[in-house]
């Protein structure tokens, strides 16, 4: 009975660890293209709605954003060297925070999705990395003008994952590193998670210049 046991444990436990270990297998571009045409399918009919109701809207693309973006690398990014003096707890609370803020500016760009809009454009033949890349994508507006769109991905256990957004040539986690290095020398990385939380809290779910404005 015991080797039986033992044995029916064996095979179960070879079959549910590939399901557990299995890397992600998608290509940077596939990674992409199918978290694009996912959020452009979830919101399509629903823009209006969404726009109305942030809190939805956040965690329609927080469901789909978030298995394939790197938190924990984005927020060490941005922090640079600070990251080594910082607390676990300040650490985990401005990954948390950093990811807020970037998922909500983000969202109000996927508003203005539409799957045959979004446009993969061919990188410049530079030599591939085999741990990072870009994946860049061009979406055309309604008013007609063509939003550029960067993702920044690099190789971890899981597979390709996100780690930075450059819209409109704009680098989240290049430009708020940036801004952050001197303000956390100065006033500490508490006051920053604040500024940062105070930051978030007043995006919108209109995208700069949406319309046409």
């Amino acid at each position: 009975m015991r080797i039986v046991a033992a044995l029916t444990l064996s095979l179960l436990a070879g079959l549910l660890a590939p399901a557990v270990h299995a890397a992600d297998a998608r290509t940077p571009g596939q990674v992409v293209r199918e978290t694009v045409d996912t959020l452009a399918a979830r919101i399509a009919g629903r823009q209006r709605e969404l726009a109305a109701n942030p809190v939805e809207l956040y965690k329609l693309v927080g469901d789909v954003f978030l298995p394939v973006f790197d938190t924990d690398y984005s927020g060490r990014l941005v922090l640079g060297k600070h990251w080594r003096t910082a607390t676990p707890a300040q650490r985990q609370e401005f990954i948390d925070t950093f990811y807020d803020f970037l998922l909500r500016s983000y969202a109000r760009y996927v508003l203005r999705f539409e799957k045959d809009k979004v446009r993969f454009l061919p990188d410049a033949g530079e030599a591939p990395d085999p741990k990072r890349t870009v994946v860049k994508t061009e979406m055309q507006l309604a008013n007609g003008t063509k939003l550029p769109v960067y993702y920044s991905l690099h190789q971890t256990p899981r597979g390709w994952r996100a780690f930075d957004v450059r819209i409109e040539g704009i680098s989240y986690a290049q430009n708020y590193r940036n801004q952050f290095n001197a303000e956390i020398s100065a006033k500490g990385i508490d006051a920053v998670i604040a500024r940062l939380k105070s930051d978030a809290a007043k995006v919108t779910t209109t995208a700069p210049g949406a319309g046409g404005k």
